[in-house]
């Protein structure tokens, strides 16, 4: 197969976080070549817990229904602890329910890291049918100040392409090739926990059928747990081992042994196992010292390694990959200039910094640790592309730092930097109006010269009608406005129609780093 000797972006990764950015940069009308090492999608669960930040990305790119069809059906979502699959003194909790209004129109789900991945691929290649290459891996590249020139290699036949990008976006994981390439450094504990990861298939549907879960925690020490794939056949045995005392290299091809542990663990010494194949994983905890080294970024693992105690891996990374297309794009067609792309690290590393270190207090927690599928809804970004209100009284002393995220859901609604709040409209949400250029609510018509002044000089702006109960929850007056970004946070807020109709392209232009 032909590749093309140049494109805009070169995303090195065909996991959750590559693809979905593939899709993202599709949308964005970027074009773009996604290199995967693998052979395919991955055939190992791997990551399970879609949050409902990453649904309302999925929301946008139409992809909502698919990915809900392929995962667990919400009423399996529980979370049981006992001594074995058939203990009958079990404790079967589920997650906690949100109080107060609801918050998204797109609540998460648990679905398996290979569903997910082969919805997106199905995508990312309808959007661009020769943008994703698997079994190609990336064997070096060079810099030379405009522009990245890679050497790509396919696995089969191990022939060589060099192709030149403007960006090069490494997607690759833990052990990105692509983060160590540009001597980027991750700080961070390692080793915190190994795991024998068991992919198998056994008739455990009925056993479980009184306390279907989607993960099975089993208290008795060593024994680690279950996690569903369908509750049915399909099923994933996490053995924890200790590399000091365990050669797992002899077990994990040992796989009538393998079965027996499965029966253990399940307390069903006559059930019928079949191992299917086995990975191992690592739990660490770790973070980039910087997201971006000149024309190369990072997003996904290859930035930060985050404990699975809390289901926040995987999401937010996705939320990278959304954060970062918006921002390729405006620089791709020049529409922004190449420092908003500094934004991208200002915004987000906070955000996995807090991440990392409520999972690293989730893993030691003693009695359980609370599932937030809300969490990342909280982000609230300080950045240059975020512009600060003027403060009423320049006199007051400046409000402290906010945190990147807000457990406890204190960060006040409509502050530039928030997510836009989500209301029902109809059947849908304020969260559909939004893109995939900036959105302008407002309720006086006359905002409507100020986006046409802010269009001709720059990106296109989209005037809607800003709802009086939006208005309310933005702190808004009658003749305010808001101005969204492409990933539905808020940009800028005005209280008040101004006098120069130039000043929503004065905003654009320091929002974009046009200066």
């Amino acid at each position: 197969m032909r590749y093309p000797a140049s494109t805009s972006v070169l995303i090195v990764g065909g996991g959750p976080v590559g693809l979905t950015l593939s899709v993202l940069l599709s949308r964005h009308g970027v074009d773009h070549l996604l290199v995967e090492a693998h052979p395919g999608t991955s055939r190992h669960p791997k990551a399970r817990g879609v949050s409902a930040r990453s649904m309302e990305v999925f929301r946008r790119c139409g992809l909502e229904p698919e990915i809900r069809r392929a995962g667990l059906p919400a009423s399996q979502v529980f979370f049981y602890r006992g001594r074995t699959l058939v203990d009958p003194d079990f404790v079967r909790t589920g997650a906690p329910t949100p109080d107060g209004p609801e918050r998204t129109p797109a609540p998460g789900l648990i679905c398996s890291q290979d569903a997910l991945e082969a919805v997106l691929v199905r995508r990312a290649r309808e959007l661009a049918p020769d943008a994703v290459r698997f079994a190609t891996r990336l064997t070096g590249y060079r810099e030379d100040g405009d522009g990245v020139h890679a050497v790509l290699e396919e696995r089969d036949g191990g022939a060589r392409h060099a192709v030149r990008a403007d960006w090069l976006i490494g997607c690759d994981g833990a052990s990105s090739t692509v983060r160590a390439a540009a001597g980027i450094a991750m700080d961070g504990p390692t080793g915190l926990g190994h795991f024998l990861s068991v992919r198998f298939e056994a008739p455990l549907g009925a056993v479980v059928a009184d306390r279907a879960s989607a993960s099975y925690f089993l208290t008795e020490p060593g024994r680690g747990g279950f996690l569903a794939v369908d509750n049915d056949r399909r099923w994933i045995y996490q053995h924890p081992y200790d590399p000091g005392r365990e050669s797992v290299d002899a077990l994990r091809d040992d796989h009538p042994r393998l079965a027996r542990l499965v029966r253990d663990a399940a307390g069903l010494p006559e059930l019928p196992v079949t191992v299917l194949d086995t990975t191992t994983w690592r739990m660490d905890a770790r973070l980039a010292a910087a997201y971006r080294r000149s024309r190369v970024l990072l997003a996904g693992d290859a930035a930060h390694v985050t404990p699975p105690t809390g289901g926040h891996g995987m999401n937010t990374g996705i939320g990278d990959a959304d954060n970062l297309a918006w921002k390729l794009a405006s620089v791709v067609d020049g529409t922004a200039g190449e420092a908003l792309l500094d934004s991208y690290q200002a915004e987000r590393r906070p955000v996995a910094r807090q991440v990392i270190d409520l999972s690293l207090a989730n893993s030691r927690a003693r009695t359980g640790y609370r599932i937030d599928d809300e969490l990342l809804l909280t982000a609230a970004y300080t950045s240059t592309a975020v512009l600060p209100e003027t403060p009423s009284d320049p006199s007051a002393p400046p409000a402290p730092p906010r945190p990147a995220l807000d457990p406890d859901r204190e960060h006040p609604e409509g502050v530039p930097g928030t997510r836009l709040p989500h209301l029902r409209i109809g059947e849908g949400s304020t969260l559909d109006l939004v893109g995939p250029g900036f959105t302008l609510f407002a309720a006086d018509v006359a905002w409507q010269r100020h986006a046409d002044a802010a269009t001709a000089a720059g990106p296109p702006v989209a005037l809607r009608r800003l709802p009086a109960d939006l208005a309310a929850r933005l702190g808004l007056p009658p003749g305010g406005a808001a101005l969204v970004r492409p990933d539905g946070h808020l940009a800028w807020r005005a209280r008040r129609l101004p006098a120069d109709e130039a000043r929503l392209a004065d905003v654009l232009r320091r929002i974009l780093a046009r200066d």
